[in-house]
């Protein structure tokens, strides 16, 4: 099966969607006919090296991606660079009598990217997507202002129903990927030929580490992630809160941000300073030792697409408490962890506390729960696995298609 891949980024050095693209692409050359479209960034390591079982075609990375990187994270500038380079390309191999069977356009993960794709008679699809999702109404006020870039996530819902571009892209596609199902909702006013859900990360292994022996009373805590508002760091603190006749049950946070002085004041405010450990930002290998020295990993974040650190928990074996909303409610299950309705900020904070409470006074379902997460991972969550089922998915595709010749759009 020949299939044309394309992300703006994709490099096996870096981290985010570059590092994830890499690894959908590393994982895809063991099983299909592989060309790959991407911009590359001087002075990293040639991606053609890191792919080689891969044809790669690459364009240099703009200046402007390198000089705003956070700019860029956000709102991809360099994207319509992109898309003209892949369809001067895409016409120039097929006016040559180059075939694909499908394309697929694996990146940017954010849903509000107009395809080439859409340019060519040939099936294709996007995703997985994420991003869009909106602060819960009742957390307005507590999370305060965001910044510029991130509030233009509102018009995310008015170009679904009125970018003309964007619509035909979702609209033509023989099938949208969505990190989870809430994606399929949010492109509500577009009618699509296909949804599946598919998370865009993966791992390499699922750790067979032993895991300390837990006691009743006694739970480790632990929370992962940059620290901002809506990772839910401040309703962890919140509900240890509620938890002042289990002196026993402490809180690690790992990562560094700007919430992090917010939390600790709270943790003083609060009276449970003394059980919370404010690690800020760690190396990859520390990250891992805390999760196999902890009992179960608290992570309410309330606006989270996908939840790359609840999959790195789960493969070492570690029970979740997440909210019931966006990646996490759909990553985590009853058999791996318990799921926390988003409504305020007081009764959020409670809940969670209660689930702890029930948790703290269960070591045996504790063990029960981590052994399942592990299993649930290992089942869903290899690269060669993810790599798998896509290319069913692929082949699905394919046999539905009708048998056309492939022309330039």
């Amino acid at each position: 099966m020949k299939v044309l891949l394309i992300a703006p980024n994709v490099d096996g050095t870096d981290v985010g969607e570059a590092y994830v693209a890499f690894k959908w692409a590393e994982a895809l050359a063991d099983k299909v006919d592989l060309t790959l479209l991407s911009f590359e960034r001087p002075g990293r390591r040639a991606l053609a090296e890191q792919l080689p079982g891969v044809r790669v075609v690459t364009w240099p990375e703009p200046a402007i991606v390198r000089r705003h990187e956070r700019l860029n994270a956000m709102l991809k500038p360099a994207w319509p660079m992109f898309a003209r380079k892949v369809t001067g390309w895409l016409k120039a191999a097929l006016s040559k009598g180059e075939r694909f069977d499908l394309t697929h356009q694996l990146m940017p993960l954010a849903a509000r990217y107009a395809s080439p794709l859409r340019r060519f008679d040939l099936p294709y699809l996007i995703g997985p997507l994420g991003g869009t999702l909106d602060m819960p109404e009742a957390f307005k006020t507590d999370a305060g202002p965001a910044p510029l870039f991130t509030r233009l996530r509102a018009l995310d819902a008015l170009r679904f129903r009125w970018d003309p571009s964007l619509r035909a892209s979702y609209a033509k596609a023989a099938c949208i990927l969505g990190v989870a199902p809430y994606v399929k909702d949010l492109l509500g006013p577009i009618r699509l030929k296909r949804f599946e859900p598919m998370l865009e990360l993966g791992i390499d292994a699922a750790s067979e580490l032993p895991r300390p022996a837990r006691k009743a009373g006694h739970l480790r805590l632990l929370h992962v992630g940059r620290a901002v508002r809506t990772k839910g760091l401040r309703d962890a603190v919140r509900a240890l809160a509620h938890l002042k006749d289990l002196p026993e049950v402490t809180l690690t946070s790992a990562g560094g941000g700007a919430e992090i002085a917010r939390c600790k004041a709270l943790a003083e405010q609060l009276g449970v300073a003394d059980r919370v450990s404010f690690l800020g930002q760690q190396p990859r290998a520390r990250i891992e030792d805390l999760y196999r020295a902890h009992d179960l990993f608290l992570f309410p974040s309330f606006r989270e697409p996908t939840g790359g650190v609840l999959y790195e928990a789960m493969r070492n074996a570690l029970p979740i408490v997440t909210a019931a909303r966006g990646g996490p409610d759909f990553i985590v299950d009853d058999t791996c962890g318990f799921r926390i309705p988003v409504t305020t900020p007081d009764q959020f904070a409670k809940d969670i506390a209660t689930q702890i409470r029930h948790c703290a006074g269960a070591p045996e379902l504790m063990d029960r729960l981590g052994r399942q997460a592990r299993a649930k991972v290992a089942a869903e969550g290899l690269w060669p696995v993810k790599a798998a089922r896509l290319v069913s998915l692929y082949q699905e595709i394919l046999h539905q298609s009708s048998e056309r010749p492939y022309t330039k759009g």
